[in-house]
Protein backbone atom coordinates (compact mmCIF):
# COMPACT_ATOMS: atom_id res chain seq x y z
CA UNK A 1 0.00 0.00 0.00
CA UNK A 2 2.86 2.78 0.86
CA UNK A 3 4.84 1.92 -1.58
CA UNK A 4 1.95 2.93 -4.18
CA UNK A 5 1.27 5.54 -2.31
CA UNK A 6 5.00 7.04 -2.48
CA UNK A 7 5.43 6.18 -6.10
CA UNK A 8 1.91 8.11 -6.93
CA UNK A 9 3.65 11.05 -4.40
CA UNK A 10 6.70 11.17 -6.31
CA UNK A 11 4.72 10.82 -10.09
CA UNK A 12 2.65 13.66 -8.25
CA UNK A 13 6.03 15.66 -7.57
CA UNK A 14 7.32 15.46 -10.87
CA UNK A 15 4.25 16.07 -12.92
CA UNK A 16 3.43 19.42 -10.51
CA UNK A 17 6.78 20.70 -12.12
CA UNK A 18 6.39 19.98 -15.36
CA UNK A 19 2.63 21.41 -15.38
CA UNK A 20 4.24 24.57 -13.97
CA UNK A 21 6.81 24.56 -17.70
CA UNK A 22 3.58 23.75 -19.44
CA UNK A 23 1.44 26.84 -17.58
CA UNK A 24 3.75 29.39 -17.84
CA UNK A 25 4.65 28.36 -21.98
CA UNK A 26 1.09 28.27 -22.74
CA UNK A 27 0.38 31.67 -21.14
CA UNK A 28 3.78 33.24 -22.78
CA UNK A 29 1.54 31.46 -25.88
CA UNK A 30 4.75 29.02 -26.90
CA UNK A 31 4.12 25.99 -28.66
CA UNK A 32 3.61 22.91 -26.47
CA UNK A 33 4.26 20.19 -28.73
CA UNK A 34 3.75 17.09 -25.90
CA UNK A 35 3.56 17.30 -22.11
CA UNK A 36 3.78 13.83 -20.49
CA UNK A 37 3.74 12.22 -16.60
CA UNK A 38 6.27 9.39 -16.73
CA UNK A 39 8.72 8.25 -19.04
CA UNK A 40 9.66 5.58 -21.34
CA UNK A 41 6.84 3.72 -23.35
CA UNK A 42 3.98 5.21 -23.77
CA UNK A 43 0.30 3.71 -21.41
CA UNK A 44 -2.05 6.40 -22.25
CA UNK A 45 -2.07 9.35 -24.67
CA UNK A 46 -4.75 12.05 -26.52
CA UNK A 47 -3.89 14.24 -28.86
CA UNK A 48 -5.42 18.26 -28.01
CA UNK A 49 -5.78 21.19 -30.48
CA UNK A 50 -1.49 20.68 -30.58
CA UNK A 51 -0.40 19.40 -27.70
CA UNK A 52 -0.20 15.57 -27.25
CA UNK A 53 -0.63 14.25 -23.48
CA UNK A 54 0.86 11.42 -22.72
CA UNK A 55 1.03 9.21 -19.70
CA UNK A 56 3.68 6.57 -19.44
CA UNK A 57 5.00 3.29 -18.01
CA UNK A 58 8.03 4.61 -15.95
CA UNK A 59 6.74 6.94 -13.17
CA UNK A 60 10.15 8.65 -12.12
CA UNK A 61 9.78 11.83 -14.96
CA UNK A 62 7.88 13.83 -16.97
CA UNK A 63 8.43 16.12 -19.71
CA UNK A 64 7.35 19.20 -21.27
CA UNK A 65 8.52 19.42 -24.92
CA UNK A 66 8.17 22.92 -26.40
CA UNK A 67 8.60 23.60 -29.93
CA UNK A 68 12.42 24.75 -30.81
CA UNK A 69 13.31 23.78 -27.04
CA UNK A 70 17.04 23.08 -28.18
CA UNK A 71 17.87 24.03 -31.41
CA UNK A 72 16.84 26.72 -34.46
CA UNK A 73 16.10 26.23 -37.95
CA UNK A 74 16.71 28.26 -40.92
CA UNK A 75 13.28 29.67 -40.57
CA UNK A 76 12.41 29.34 -36.64
CA UNK A 77 8.64 29.37 -35.65
CA UNK A 78 7.97 32.64 -33.99
CA UNK A 79 6.13 30.90 -31.23
CA UNK A 80 8.90 27.97 -30.76
CA UNK A 81 10.95 28.29 -27.25
CA UNK A 82 14.44 30.16 -28.63
CA UNK A 83 12.80 32.99 -30.41
CA UNK A 84 11.01 33.93 -27.57
CA UNK A 85 12.54 36.77 -25.49
CA UNK A 86 15.17 36.02 -22.91
CA UNK A 87 12.60 37.08 -20.08
CA UNK A 88 10.10 34.98 -21.44
CA UNK A 89 12.35 32.17 -21.33
CA UNK A 90 13.97 32.76 -18.08
CA UNK A 91 10.06 32.73 -17.19
CA UNK A 92 9.24 29.28 -18.59
CA UNK A 93 12.75 27.84 -17.19
CA UNK A 94 12.03 28.70 -13.44
CA UNK A 95 8.24 28.52 -13.35
CA UNK A 96 8.63 24.49 -12.73
CA UNK A 97 10.29 25.01 -9.47
CA UNK A 98 8.03 27.69 -8.33
CA UNK A 99 5.48 25.43 -9.46
CA UNK A 100 7.01 22.90 -6.89
CA UNK A 101 7.38 25.58 -3.94
CA UNK A 102 4.04 26.79 -4.48
CA UNK A 103 2.43 23.19 -4.34
CA UNK A 104 4.64 22.45 -1.13
CA UNK A 105 2.96 25.58 0.59
CA UNK A 106 -0.40 24.41 0.04
CA UNK A 107 0.21 20.88 1.18
CA UNK A 108 1.70 22.74 4.38
CA UNK A 109 -0.89 24.83 4.91
CA UNK A 110 -3.79 22.26 4.60
CA UNK A 111 -1.74 20.08 7.05
CA UNK A 112 -1.80 22.80 9.77
CA UNK A 113 -4.60 24.40 9.26
CA UNK A 114 -6.25 22.17 11.84
CA UNK A 115 -3.28 22.60 14.63
CA UNK A 116 -4.31 24.72 17.83
CA UNK A 117 -0.92 26.22 18.35
CA UNK A 118 2.67 26.53 16.90
CA UNK A 119 5.52 26.45 19.87
CA UNK A 120 7.72 29.38 19.55
CA UNK A 121 11.21 30.81 20.76
CA UNK A 122 10.56 32.56 23.95
CA UNK A 123 11.59 30.62 27.12
CA UNK A 124 8.49 30.91 29.39
CA UNK A 125 10.48 28.87 32.25
CA UNK A 126 14.03 27.55 32.94
CA UNK A 127 13.75 24.68 35.72
CA UNK A 128 15.81 25.39 38.84
CA UNK A 129 18.72 22.77 37.80
CA UNK A 130 19.31 24.00 34.32
CA UNK A 131 23.13 24.99 34.12
CA UNK A 132 23.02 27.64 31.96
CA UNK A 133 21.06 30.03 33.93
CA UNK A 134 21.78 33.95 34.91
CA UNK A 135 22.05 37.44 32.96
CA UNK A 136 25.17 36.49 30.72
CA UNK A 137 23.43 33.12 29.82
CA UNK A 138 19.80 32.20 29.78
CA UNK A 139 16.94 33.17 31.50
CA UNK A 140 13.15 33.05 31.32
CA UNK A 141 11.53 35.61 29.20
CA UNK A 142 14.45 35.31 26.75
CA UNK A 143 13.72 34.85 22.97
CA UNK A 144 16.59 32.43 21.26
CA UNK A 145 17.15 34.29 17.68
CA UNK A 146 19.80 32.17 16.51
CA UNK A 147 22.22 28.86 17.21
CA UNK A 148 25.70 29.04 15.67
CA UNK A 149 24.17 31.82 13.24
CA UNK A 150 21.20 30.15 12.33
CA UNK A 151 18.09 31.86 12.51
CA UNK A 152 15.33 30.14 14.72
CA UNK A 153 11.77 30.84 13.76
CA UNK A 154 9.84 28.09 15.60
CA UNK A 155 10.61 25.56 18.15
CA UNK A 156 11.66 23.06 15.45
CA UNK A 157 14.49 24.82 14.70
CA UNK A 158 15.99 24.74 18.48
CA UNK A 159 15.20 20.83 18.07
CA UNK A 160 16.99 20.62 14.56
CA UNK A 161 20.38 22.87 15.12
CA UNK A 162 20.34 21.36 19.08
CA UNK A 163 21.11 18.12 17.32
CA UNK A 164 22.81 19.07 14.76
CA UNK A 165 25.27 20.50 16.58
CA UNK A 166 25.38 17.65 19.29
CA UNK A 167 28.61 17.47 20.84
CA UNK A 168 30.05 20.95 19.43
CA UNK A 169 30.20 24.02 20.93
CA UNK A 170 27.05 26.07 20.25
CA UNK A 171 27.04 29.74 20.04
CA UNK A 172 23.19 30.78 21.30
CA UNK A 173 21.80 34.55 20.20
CA UNK A 174 19.49 35.37 22.57
CA UNK A 175 17.05 38.65 22.75
CA UNK A 176 16.93 40.02 26.08
CA UNK A 177 14.27 43.14 25.88
CA UNK A 178 15.79 43.95 23.08
CA UNK A 179 19.24 43.41 24.12
CA UNK A 180 21.50 40.88 22.03
CA UNK A 181 23.20 38.33 23.82
CA UNK A 182 25.39 35.77 23.16
CA UNK A 183 26.88 32.84 24.81
CA UNK A 184 28.64 29.68 24.36
CA UNK A 185 27.57 25.95 25.46
CA UNK A 186 28.56 22.23 24.80
CA UNK A 187 25.48 21.15 23.16
CA UNK A 188 21.73 20.72 23.38
CA UNK A 189 20.49 17.03 22.58
CA UNK A 190 16.89 17.38 22.58
CA UNK A 191 13.83 15.55 21.52
CA UNK A 192 13.24 12.78 23.73
CA UNK A 193 17.40 12.17 23.87
CA UNK A 194 18.18 10.84 27.30
CA UNK A 195 21.28 13.21 27.52
CA UNK A 196 18.96 16.02 27.68
CA UNK A 197 18.12 16.18 31.46
CA UNK A 198 17.05 19.90 31.45
CA UNK A 199 13.99 21.17 30.62
CA UNK A 200 13.17 24.58 28.91
CA UNK A 201 9.16 25.64 28.22
CA UNK A 202 8.40 27.40 25.14
CA UNK A 203 5.70 30.37 24.23
CA UNK A 204 3.04 28.60 22.58
CA UNK A 205 1.84 31.22 18.87
CA UNK A 206 -2.72 30.50 18.44
CA UNK A 207 -3.08 28.89 15.24
CA UNK A 208 -4.82 31.84 13.89
CA UNK A 209 -5.11 31.94 9.55
CA UNK A 210 -2.22 34.92 9.66
CA UNK A 211 -0.45 32.27 11.90
CA UNK A 212 -1.14 29.22 9.95
CA UNK A 213 0.10 31.50 6.96
CA UNK A 214 3.35 32.55 8.19
CA UNK A 215 4.34 29.26 9.71
CA UNK A 216 3.46 27.51 6.38
CA UNK A 217 5.61 30.04 4.49
CA UNK A 218 8.49 29.20 6.90
CA UNK A 219 8.01 25.40 7.09
CA UNK A 220 8.45 25.90 2.83
CA UNK A 221 11.70 27.86 3.49
CA UNK A 222 12.77 25.76 6.10
CA UNK A 223 13.07 23.06 3.94
CA UNK A 224 15.12 24.95 1.52
CA UNK A 225 17.56 25.93 4.35
CA UNK A 226 17.74 21.91 5.26
CA UNK A 227 19.20 21.07 1.33
CA UNK A 228 21.33 24.06 2.15
CA UNK A 229 22.98 22.60 5.30
CA UNK A 230 22.79 19.48 3.22
CA UNK A 231 25.19 20.67 0.33
CA UNK A 232 27.15 22.23 2.85
CA UNK A 233 27.28 19.13 4.97
CA UNK A 234 28.07 17.25 1.42
CA UNK A 235 30.95 19.87 0.53
CA UNK A 236 33.16 20.15 3.85
CA UNK A 237 32.56 16.22 3.61
CA UNK A 238 30.80 15.47 6.92
CA UNK A 239 28.33 13.56 4.16
CA UNK A 240 29.42 11.58 1.08
CA UNK A 241 27.43 10.78 -1.82
CA UNK A 242 26.08 7.67 -0.43
CA UNK A 243 23.91 9.92 1.54
CA UNK A 244 22.33 11.04 -1.59
CA UNK A 245 18.77 9.29 -2.86
CA UNK A 246 17.56 9.52 -5.87
CA UNK A 247 13.74 8.13 -7.09
CA UNK A 248 14.60 4.43 -5.97
CA UNK A 249 15.42 5.71 -2.40
CA UNK A 250 12.81 8.49 -2.21
CA UNK A 251 10.18 5.94 -2.74
CA UNK A 252 11.41 3.28 -0.48
CA UNK A 253 11.98 6.27 2.28
CA UNK A 254 8.79 7.26 1.86
CA UNK A 255 7.60 3.77 1.98
CA UNK A 256 9.75 3.01 5.95
CA UNK A 257 8.13 6.32 6.82
CA UNK A 258 4.61 4.98 6.12
CA UNK A 259 4.88 1.76 7.36
CA UNK A 260 6.71 2.67 10.52
CA UNK A 261 4.06 5.22 10.96
CA UNK A 262 1.39 3.30 10.51
CA UNK A 263 2.73 0.45 12.96
CA UNK A 264 2.58 2.71 15.88
CA UNK A 265 -0.13 5.11 14.82
CA UNK A 266 -2.32 3.67 12.17
CA UNK A 267 -2.77 4.43 8.55
CA UNK A 268 -3.98 8.63 8.87
CA UNK A 269 -0.90 9.99 10.45
CA UNK A 270 1.11 7.09 8.14
CA UNK A 271 -0.37 9.12 5.24
CA UNK A 272 0.11 12.59 6.45
CA UNK A 273 3.83 11.98 6.62
CA UNK A 274 4.31 10.71 3.74
CA UNK A 275 2.56 13.83 2.31
CA UNK A 276 4.19 16.42 4.07
CA UNK A 277 7.33 14.50 3.52
CA UNK A 278 6.22 14.96 -0.66
CA UNK A 279 6.21 18.85 0.12
CA UNK A 280 9.76 18.50 1.38
CA UNK A 281 10.61 16.64 -1.50
CA UNK A 282 9.18 18.40 -3.79
CA UNK A 283 11.05 21.53 -2.55
CA UNK A 284 13.92 19.40 -3.13
CA UNK A 285 13.40 18.85 -6.74
CA UNK A 286 12.45 22.57 -6.96
CA UNK A 287 16.22 23.83 -5.36
CA UNK A 288 18.55 21.34 -7.36
CA UNK A 289 16.60 22.24 -10.79
CA UNK A 290 17.21 26.03 -9.99
CA UNK A 291 20.94 25.28 -9.34
CA UNK A 292 23.30 26.37 -12.00
CA UNK A 293 24.47 23.40 -13.47
CA UNK A 294 24.52 22.44 -17.13
CA UNK A 295 21.28 20.31 -18.45
CA UNK A 296 19.20 21.61 -14.96
CA UNK A 297 16.87 24.41 -15.61
CA UNK A 298 19.19 26.75 -13.69
CA UNK A 299 22.09 25.77 -15.88
CA UNK A 300 19.94 27.25 -18.91
CA UNK A 301 18.91 30.25 -16.83
CA UNK A 302 22.49 30.95 -15.95
CA UNK A 303 23.06 30.06 -20.04
CA UNK A 304 21.01 32.58 -20.82
CA UNK A 305 21.96 35.52 -18.90
CA UNK A 306 25.81 34.65 -19.85
CA UNK A 307 24.52 34.83 -23.73
CA UNK A 308 22.88 38.11 -23.47
CA UNK A 309 26.17 39.53 -21.61
CA UNK A 310 28.18 37.96 -24.43
CA UNK A 311 26.15 39.19 -27.11
CA UNK A 312 26.32 42.91 -25.49
CA UNK A 313 29.64 42.51 -25.10
CA UNK A 314 30.42 41.29 -28.85
CA UNK A 315 27.21 42.87 -30.79
CA UNK A 316 27.21 39.71 -32.66
CA UNK A 317 23.99 37.12 -31.57
CA UNK A 318 25.19 33.98 -30.14
CA UNK A 319 24.37 30.41 -31.96
CA UNK A 320 22.21 28.27 -30.07
CA UNK A 321 23.70 25.45 -30.98
CA UNK A 322 26.58 26.23 -28.08
CA UNK A 323 24.31 25.96 -25.36
CA UNK A 324 22.89 22.26 -27.20
CA UNK A 325 26.32 21.29 -26.96
CA UNK A 326 26.99 21.92 -23.40
CA UNK A 327 23.14 20.29 -22.51
CA UNK A 328 24.04 17.74 -24.29
CA UNK A 329 27.46 17.01 -22.85
CA UNK A 330 25.74 17.66 -18.99
CA UNK A 331 23.17 15.64 -19.85
CA UNK A 332 25.06 12.64 -20.32
CA UNK A 333 27.06 13.48 -17.17
CA UNK A 334 23.90 13.82 -15.38
CA UNK A 335 22.59 10.26 -17.07
CA UNK A 336 26.09 8.75 -15.17
CA UNK A 337 25.25 10.72 -11.79
CA UNK A 338 22.24 9.40 -12.02
CA UNK A 339 22.60 5.67 -12.61
CA UNK A 340 25.20 6.16 -9.59
CA UNK A 341 23.02 7.22 -7.05
CA UNK A 342 20.39 4.25 -9.10
CA UNK A 343 22.86 1.99 -7.43
CA UNK A 344 23.44 3.30 -4.53
CA UNK A 345 19.60 3.03 -3.79
CA UNK A 346 19.44 -0.43 -4.64
CA UNK A 347 22.24 -1.27 -3.09
CA UNK A 348 21.07 0.31 0.20
CA UNK A 349 17.94 -1.20 0.29
CA UNK A 350 19.26 -4.63 -0.27
CA UNK A 351 21.80 -4.02 2.55
CA UNK A 352 18.68 -3.02 4.90
CA UNK A 353 17.06 -6.43 3.76
CA UNK A 354 19.62 -8.22 4.82
CA UNK A 355 20.38 -6.66 7.94
CA UNK A 356 16.25 -6.93 8.75
CA UNK A 357 16.26 -10.91 7.80
CA UNK A 358 19.54 -11.77 9.99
Amino acid sequence: MFIVLAILAFGFIIAIHELGHYISARLLNVKVNEFAIGMGPKLLKKQGKETLYTLRAIPFGGFCSMEGEHEEGEEPDPRSFLSQKRWRRIVILASGSFANFIAAFIIVLILTAGADGFAGTTLTNVVDRFPDQGPSEIMAGDRIVAMNGERLFYYDDFVLFSNLNAGKPITITLDRNGQIVEYERRTYIVDGNEEFRYQLAFNEIEANFIETLKYSVYQTYSFIRLIRLSISMMISGAASLSDIAGPVGIVSTMNTIGQETAAQYGFLPAFLNIVFFTAFIGVNVAVINLLPIPAMDGGRILFTGITWIIEKITGRHLDPKYEGYINTGAFVLLIGLMILIFYNDITKIISDLIARNN
